[in-house]
Formats: C-alpha cells, sequence, structure tokens
C-alpha cells in the first residue's frame, strides 16, 4: 500500500456522534470524501438529514440514526441498527457534546449533573459499546473531540470588552477527564487492535463573534487566527485510516499553537 493510498477509508463504515454541529460538520465531510460509509447520530434528526443530503455526492454515502446520548437503551439501539445495516463498524468519533450549563460556574448541582449524564456516562457508554464491537473484529479506530480546555485552565483576557466568559467548569471536567479516558481506552483495546486517540481542537470562528474576542484570541495563537470549517478534516481522516496504525493512546492538540505558546 503506498502512502497516499493508506490514508483512504474506501470499504470503511465511520459513525460521529452529534454530526450537525461545528465540528461535525467538518468531519462528517471529511469522512464521507475520503470514502467511508458515514453515519451521522443525534437527537435531531431533521436537522442531521438535511446535512446527509448535502453529503450525498458522487461515491459519498452518509446516513442517518437516532441517538440520545444521556440515555444507555438508546446508544444500544444505535449499535443494534448500524450493525443491522452495515455489518461491522470501523471508526467511532465521540463529538457530541451537551452545555446546560448556562449560568457557568454559579449554576446548580443538577444542571452539572446533567451534563456529566451525557458527557461522561454518555462517552463511557458508548465507547464501550462500539469498542467492544471493533475489538471483536480485530480492530478500528475511536476518535474523541475533546477540547484545549481539556488542557489548560481559562484565560480570562480573552473576553476582555466582551459579554463572553470561559467559567464553565463542567467542559473543562469532561474535556480533561476524556483525554486520560482516551489513554485508558487504548489500554484496554490496544491488544485486540483498536486505537484511540483524542483531538483538542482550538477556538472555531462564528460570525456571532464579537471582533474583540476574535483579535484577542487570534493573539493568543501562534498563527494569528481562530479555526475554520476545514481546519479539523485532515487530522481526523488520518486517525481514522491506515496512515495512523501506529498512533494510540495520544491527544493531538488542533489550536493554531495555542496551548504551546
Amino acid at each position: 500500500m503506498g502512502v497516499l493510498e493508506s490514508f483512504s477509508l474506501q470499504g470503511k463504515v465511520a459513525l460521529v456522534t452529534g454530526g450537525a454541529g461545528l465540528y461535525g460538520r467538518q468531519i462528517v465531510a471529511a469522512l464521507a470524501e475520503a470514502g467511508a460509509r458515514t453515519y451521522i447520530a443525534a437527537r435531531h434528526v431533521d436537522a442531521l438529514a438535511a446535512l446527509a443530503t448535502e453529503h450525498r455526492g458522487p461515491g459519498q454515502d452518509v446516513r442517518v440514526l437516532p441517538l440520545d446520548l444521556g440515555e444507555e437503551g438508546s446508544i444500544l439501539a444505535l449499535r443494534d441498527a448500524l450493525l443491522k445495516d452495515s455489518g461491522h463498524v470501523d471508526i467511532l468519533v465521540n463529538n457530541a457534546a451537551l452545555r446546560p450549563m448556562k449560568r457557568g460556574y454559579q449554576d446548580d448541582a443538577a444542571t452539572f449533573a446533567e451534563s456529566m449524564r451525557v458527557n461522561a456516562t454518555g462517552l463511557f457508554i458508548i465507547t464501550r459499546a462500539f469498542g467492544d464491537v471493533m475489538a471483536g473484529q480485530g480492530s478500528g479506530s475511536i476518535i474523541n473531540i475533546g477540547s484545549i480546555q481539556g488542557m489548560i485552565g481559562p484565560d480570562p483576557t480573552i473576553y476582555r470588552g466582551t459579554e463572553m466568559s470561559g467559567w464553565y467548569p463542567d467542559y473543562f471536567f469532561h474535556k480533561g477527564g476524556m483525554i486520560n479516558y482516551t489513554r485508558f481506552v487504548a489500554s484496554y483495546y490496544g491488544s485486540r487492535g483498536v486505537r484511540c486517540n483524542c483531538v483538542s481542537p482550538g477556538g472555531f470562528r462564528t460570525e456571532a463573534h464579537p471582533e474583540a474576542f476574535v483579535r484577542q484570541y487570534s493573539d493568543r495563537t501562534f498563527l494569528g487566527r481562530m479555526a475554520n470549517s476545514t481546519d479539523l478534516q485532515g487530522v481526523i481522516v488520518f486517525l481514522a485510516s491506515d496512515a495512523s496504525l501506529y498512533i494510540t493512546g495520544a491527544n493531538i492538540p488542533v489550536d493554531g499553537g495555542y496551548t504551546a505558546k
């Protein structure tokens, strides 16, 4: 197999949770373009159906399945439906996240617990459900979508002059935990041919961001800008493909140098 051929996902089956979000859209596009039959799963299937239609081009196969990451029954039903339809699964991208703590650090304990039910317990259940399938097959790649906020503490200076803040404890808690959980999963399944890695993106620029935030955030990076709608695609295809067969347990920041500065 040549180097470029090793990046191909032809014949592979991928699942992306939360595929209609900021990162999800480009992840789905990358996997489908690289040749994988790509399933996208979330609670709001209407939004996913519209996204799937966008990506159904020549040689691209994108399908939709329902998922409530906060319910174990829904996760197991998704696993069974996907396997019934495809017969196997090669790639799991844990991208879905719930952000219920609108009042940040001053929110109540029940709201924090709700976040953990999806973002921690849900992550554990879906990773085990599909990881066990991959282990039975003898191969697979699990990719966790983390955040630089799982690697460092909040920097209040990037929010100066705006109404934004970074005081969301659940996000820092579960994204930090995700990185070490990635290492656990890599160790647990490694002898059975299943790899697990984490990608930790930096800030994704949107039209809603105040110019002061964009400027201050960009100055905090080496590359002088926030992430765009294609910056995650290369690393996702790399980790999903045979080009990365000897990489597992890694956390890769995709942040323009934010965490290295």
